[in-house]
C-alpha cells in the first residue's frame, strides 16, 4: 500500500507542476520564458545528481555509445524536445483552463496517441494491435474532454483553442514517454535519460528565444519578475522521475500509471479547488469528466493486461 499511495502522490507532484508553471507564466508575462526557467531549473537539478553519482555518468554514455553502434536512432535523442514543448504549452494554457481541464485534455491526447504509438512500437517494445477494448478507452478519454469543458463552451473566456493545443500536448507526451522507454533500455538509468531530456529540452527553448528576439522586438526583461519559486516547476519534475523509476520496479507500469494518473487527476482537482485560476469555475461537468478520464485510463489498462 506504500508504494500504492507513492504512486499517487507522484500524479499529485505533475498537477502540481502544472498549476507552478501556470503561475510562473503569469507572474513573468510570458509562456516561453516561464518554460525557460522550469526547463533550466530541473537541468540543474538533475546536474547535480549526474555530479555525485559515477552509475549516472555512465548511463549517460552509454545512450552515445548506443547511437555510435547504431543501435539507437539519433533522433530518439530529441525526446527531451517534446517535453520542452509540453512545458511551453502547459505554462500558456493553464493560466487560460485551470490545471484540471488541462490535464483532462492532455490526458485526453496521451490516451490517443498511444494507440498509434504501440502499433508502431516506437517504445522498442512488440508492437500492439489496435484492439476494440483500446479505441473504447480512447473514446471515452476524449469524450471526458467534452464533458470536462461542456459548460464553458459559452463562456467569453473559454478557448477552444487553448484545449485543442493541451489535446496537443498530451500526444507529444505520448510520443517523449515511448522514446524515453527505448533510450532508457539502454542507459539503464532513469536519472541519466532525464538529464538528456532536460539538455535537449532547454537547448531547443533557448534557440526558440533566441530567434524570437532576433525577429522580434520582444524583451526578455521578464526574468528578473520571476518569484523566489520560480526553481520548483523543474524541481518537482525531477521529484517524479525519481519516484516513477523506484515505484516502476516493484508495482510495475501498469499499475503505477493507474495510480499516479488517479492522483494527478484529483490532486489538479483539489488545487483548482483550494488556489483557483482566476476565472476557473471547478463545475459538476468538470468532475465527470475527470471521472470519466479515469474509467478511459483504467479501461486503456485492462486492454494492456489482457494482453499478458
Amino acid at each position: 500500500m506504500r508504494l500504492e499511495l507513492l504512486s499517487a502522490l507522484s500524479g499529485v507532484l505533475i498537477a502540481a507542476q502544472s498549476r507552478i508553471n501556470g503561475a510562473l507564466s503569469e507572474q513573468m508575462g510570458d509562456s516561453l520564458e516561464a518554460a525557460i526557467v522550469s526547463f533550466s531549473s530541473g537541468l540543474l537539478f538533475v546536474s547535480l545528481i549526474a555530479l555525485s553519482r559515477k552509475d549516472v555518468r555512465d548511463g549517460f554514455k552509454a545512450i552515445f555509445i548506443a547511437v555510435k553502434q547504431v543501435k539507437l536512432p539519433p533522433l530518439t535523442l530529441a525526446a527531451g524536445v517534446l517535453g520542452a514543448s509540453f512545458v511551453a504549452m502547459q505554462t500558456y494554457v493553464v493560466p487560460i483552463a485551470g490545471v484540471a481541464l488541462f490535464t483532462v485534455a492532455s490526458l485526453a491526447g496521451q490516451t490517443g496517441i498511444s494507440l498509434w504509438v504501440d502499433k508502431l512500437g516506437l517504445s522498442g517494445g512488440a508492437k500492439s494491435l489496435i484492439t476494440k477494448r483500446r479505441v473504447i478507452a480512447a473514446l471515452i478519454t476524449v469524450i471526458a474532454v467534452v464533458v470536462s469543458a461542456w459548460d464553458r463552451f459559452s463562456m467569453s473566456d473559454f478557448s477552444i483553442t487553448a484545449i485543442g493545443l493541451a489535446l496537443f500536448a498530451g500526444s507529444w507526451v505520448g510520443v517523449q514517454r515511448a522514446l524515453n522507454g527505448r533510450i532508457n533500455s539502454f542507459s539503464n538509468k532513469s536519472f541519466a535519460t532525464s538529464l538528456l531530456n532536460f539538455i535537449t529540452g532547454t537547448s531547443f527553448l533557448l534557440f526558440l528565444l533566441l530567434l524570437r528576439s532576433l525577429f522580434t522586438d520582444h524583451s526578455i526583461n521578464n526574468f528578473t519578475s520571476a518569484p523566489w519559486w520560480m526553481f520548483l516547476g523543474g524541481t518537482v519534475g525531477v521529484i517524479y522521475i525519481a519516484l516513477s523509476a523506484h515505484i516502476v520496479q516493484h508495482l510495475g507500469v501498469l499499475e503505477f500509471t493507474l495510480f499516479s494518473v488517479g492522483g494527478m487527476l484529483i490532486g489538479s482537482l483539489l488545487i483548482d479547488l483550494v488556489f483557483p485560476t482566476p476565472g476557473t469555475v471547478v463545475s459538476p461537468y468538470l468532475i465527470v469528466g475527470i471521472a470519466l478520464t479515469y474509467l478511459g485510463v483504467v479501461a486503456n489498462g485492462q486492454s494492456r493486461l489482457s494482453r499478458r
